[in-house]
């Protein structure tokens, strides 16, 4: 399952931009997801995901994020325009803060498929 990604974002320009850049670089997107529902589906499927905070159903992207890694091991990274919203702790590894440059993806991406493991209870700085 090396390098597949999972995009939970409810902006289809955003998702589409993130798809696009992950593609480009090799990887692999098994969905995009704009809700809780949508994205545990296929949580399973993926190594890491890029979550946004607000989705569809509301602020539920911290709550996502704690389900994916707990139950399938996801390393989540948040893209946000609203960081002061994750909750703490959180599994997370870091955040990119929406506007986002396709070299942040790109280093959250590499980090999220690295060996590196979240910080206990702690999210690293910004990506």
């Amino acid at each position: 399952m090396s390098k597949t990604a999972l995009i939970v974002e409810d902006e289809i320009f955003v998702a589409l931009d993130l798809e696009r850049i992950l593609q480009d670089a090799g990887y692999k997107v098994v969905a995009i997801a704009a809700d809780r529902q949508e994205a545990m589906e296929v949580a399973d499927q993926c190594q890491f995901a890029f979550v946004d905070v607000n989705l569809r159903d509301g602020c539920t992207g911290p709550s996502i994020a704690l389900r994916m890694a707990r139950d399938h091991g996801v390393k989540v990274v948040f893209v946000t325009a609203n960081p002061a919203q994750i909750e703490q702790p959180t599994p997370a590894l870091g955040f990119v803060r929406k506007p986002f440059s396709e070299a942040s993806i790109l280093a959250a991406a590499r980090l999220a498929t690295s060996n590196v493991e979240p910080a206990r209870g702690r999210m690293l700085e910004a990506i």
